[in-house]
């Protein structure tokens, strides 16, 4: 099982990998439509409505702690 290098989400079946291709190191959330990579500003904005949605902390909160998970992940390193 691979680790997406971009946002942690373990991908254990080739639907978790960008367009299905699991030669690739991030996850189908990390991917933009054409399969390319997301830049870092669009990955932030992303994990930052995803934790104001499913942890419920304000937007600043949310940045900080996005970009503190961010931080540790290879992509972003």
């Amino acid at each position: 099982m691979k680790i997406c290098i971009a946002c942690g989400m373990p991908m254990e079946d080739a639907s978790d990998y960008a367009m299905g291709d699991t030669g690739k190191d991030y996850c189908k959330f990390c991917a933009r439509p054409d399969g390319s990579m997301q830049s870092y500003d669009e990955k932030l904005e992303g994990m930052t409505d995803f934790i104001v949605r499913t942890q419920g902390l304000d937007k600043q909160a949310a940045r900080a702690a996005a970009k503190a998970m961010m931080a540790k992940l290879p992509a972003w390193s």
